[in-house]
C-alpha cells in the first residue's frame, strides 16, 4: 500500500471515528472566530473559551475592539498566555479590519496572513471554518502525527502543508486538520503515544 492509499484509509478511519467535528473554538461569526484563534496560539482552546465570552460582550465588533481600551482588552484576557502581545494584536488586527476591509474577516490567504499574529495556521483555520475555503492546518499535533505516520518528513509547517495537500482530495482537507488535531490529543500524544489503541496502527509504520 502506498503512501496516498493508507492517507486515504487513516482519513476514513478517523471519519467514522470524528463524525461531526469542526472548530475546537466558540465562536459567532467570523471576526469571532479570527480573534479566538489568534487568542489560541500557544493556549488552549478551553481557556480560549472561557475568556472570549467576555471580551466579546465588551468588543463584539471590530469597531469596539480598534478604540477600546487596551488596559480592557488586556484585562478580559489576562488568564491567556502572553497576552500583553496578544492584546495588541487582536486590537491592531481589528483596526486593520475597519481601515482595509470595511470591518469585515478577510477572505483570503494573502490578506489575512498581513493581520497581527496572523500566520498561515490561522489564516487556514479561519477560511476552512468561517468560510468553507479548503485548507490543511498544521499545528503541532498535525505535525507530529503526520510525521509518525510517515505522510512527510518535514519539520517546517509550510513546507509540510504543502506535502499533505498532495495527499488528499481539496473537500476532505478542512476536516482532516480537525481529526488529526483530535488522534494526536487523544491517542498519538507527544511524549507516549497510545499505539496499543489507536484504530491504524497496522497502517502507521511508526514502531516497526
Amino acid at each position: 500500500m502506498n503512501k496516498k492509499e493508507r492517507a486515504l484509509k487513516v482519513y476514513g478511519i478517523l471519519n467514522t471515528k470524528y463524525p461531526n467535528v469542526g472548530t475546537f473554538l466558540a465562536y459567532k461569526n467570523p471576526y469571532e472566530l479570527l480573534i479566538a484563534v489568534i487568542l489560541s496560539a500557544q493556549c488552549t482552546d478551553k481557556r480560549v473559551n472561557l475568556v472570549t465570552p467576555g471580551l466579546f460582550s465588551s468588543f463584539p465588533t471590530p469597531e469596539r475592539l480598534s478604540k477600546g481600551p487596551l488596559s480592557l482588552i488586556k484585562e478580559k484576557i489576562k488568564s491567556i498566555n502572553f497576552f500583553n502581545n496578544k492584546s495588541k494584536n487582536i486590537q491592531e488586527t481589528a483596526e486593520l479590519l475597519v481601515l482595509r476591509h470595511h470591518s469585515k474577516v478577510p477572505q483570503t490567504l494573502n490578506e489575512l496572513i498581513k493581520l497581527p499574529g496572523v500566520g498561515r495556521k490561522t489564516a487556514n483555520v479561519v477560511l476552512g471554518q468561517a468560510f468553507n475555503t479548503p485548507g490543511i492546518t498544521v499545528d503541532t499535533h498535525v505535525n507530529r502525527v503526520s510525521n509518525r505516520l510517515g505522510f512527510t518528513k518535514q519539520t517546517d509547517a509550510v513546507k509540510a502543508e504543502k506535502e499533505l495537500m498532495s495527499l488528499w482530495p481539496t473537500d476532505y482537507w478542512i476536516k482532516f486538520s480537525s481529526i488529526l488535531i483530535l488522534h494526536g490529543r487523544e491517542t498519538c500524544q507527544a511524549r507516549k503515544p497510545l499505539c496499543d489503541t489507536c484504530e491504524f496502527l497496522a497502517y502507521c509504520p511508526f514502531n516497526k
